[in-house]
């Protein structure tokens, strides 16, 4: 509590494994211009990934996003909803932000260019290409995840 004032316990990051190459669908026929958006967040559809076609239980998923089972079930309601409202609507859905983190970044390799995706494990990164110590994360890429893991993700995913 801070001057009488109850303060809200800050969101927690979920784990998120995908990202999708697709991050916008428009319903056919209509112009973006047209049409009302909603904004599907990251580990939302990581939530419907996990329960809705790797059929785990509500258990598992929230395990693998580490969050309680009833984060998990709030996270995939509102998941849902925004599904349902879009198909029904004739809405716009885009994938973006969200509070999550991940095992995984894209690299760039500084002395090839050469841009590779790997689990991240240890400190210290090899090009595949060239074996140059030379990398970086490329933080243009669509997700990063060593360098950005304890920030709010709300880049174009």
């Amino acid at each position: 509590m801070q001057g009488g004032v109850k303060m809200p316990r800050p969101t927690k990051f979920r784990r998120v494994e995908f990202f999708p190459e697709n991050t916008y669908f428009v319903p056919w026929g209509k112009h973006k211009c047209e049409i009302e958006e909603i904004v599907l967040k990251v580990e939302e559809l990581e939530a419907m990934r996990l329960k809705d076609i790797e059929e785990l239980n509500q258990e598992e998923c929230a395990q693998k996003m580490q969050v309680s089972r009833q984060t998990f079930q709030n996270i995939i309601d509102s998941a849902r909803k925004k599904v349902a409202v879009a198909l029904t609507e004739g809405n716009a859905i885009r994938i973006n932000g969200g509070n999550y983190t991940t095992t995984y970044c894209k690299f760039k390799c500084l002395h090839c260019g050469n841009v590779y995706e790997i689990k991240y494990e240890q400190d210290r990164y090899t090009c595949p290409i060239c074996g140059s110590e030379k990398v970086i994360c490329n933080k243009k890429a669509k997700f990063c995840g060593k360098w950005c893991r304890n920030m709010k993700s709300d880049n174009n995913v």
